[in-house]
């Protein structure tokens, strides 16, 4: 099992994207590189905390591979808008490969480099922190949410038609 740090905007978003994808064994949203320990959603969301809203996945490589999961990060998001996605707007919700290895690193920059005017952020893995209980699964516990309606539901359906 390996193990890749995806932060795209929210992370329902990220998340319901990944959950449809095979290879794909666990899911965790949480919060990495901020300025304080065990973050709150609240304390993330004000952006004094620094931390991103992050995507943990553990994967199978024999399955998928990293960089087959890179492509994806980058076809379902915007990795040309800075901290930013859609109407959640904040450095919470940046783009960002957060790398645990040398090869996880080269790899990223080596996608994002075929990216005209690319700002998602490369940076070494700090500390991950999983979110609240009611952040995971979101999207498939609340479908009939507006958000999950108008916001997530679009983004899968137009990855996976």
């Amino acid at each position: 099992m390996e193990t890749a740090y995806f932060a795209g905007g929210c992370f329902w978003c990220v998340e319901a994207i990944f959950q449809r994808v095979d290879g794909v064994k666990s899911l965790t949203n949480g919060y990495c590189n901020g300025l304080s320990q065990n973050p709150s959603y609240e304390e993330v969301c004000s952006g004094q905390s620094e931390h991103a809203e992050v995507l943990k996945i553990d994967y199978d490589e024999q399955q998928i591979s990293y960089a087959e999961l890179l492509e994806v990060f980058v076809a379902t998001h915007d990795p040309t808008s800075l901290n930013q996605q859609g109407g959640d707007r904040g450095t919470q919700y940046r783009s960002a490969v957060f790398y645990i290895d040398e090869s996880q690193k080269q790899l990223a920059i080596a996608l994002l480099g075929t990216i005209k005017n690319a700002v998602t952020e490369v940076t070494e893995l700090d500390v991950f922190y999983a979110a609240e209980g009611y952040h995971q699964n979101y999207y498939n516990n609340n479908t009939n949410q507006p958000y999950c309606q108008l916001v997530i539901l679009p983004k899968i359906n137009k990855y996976f038609k």
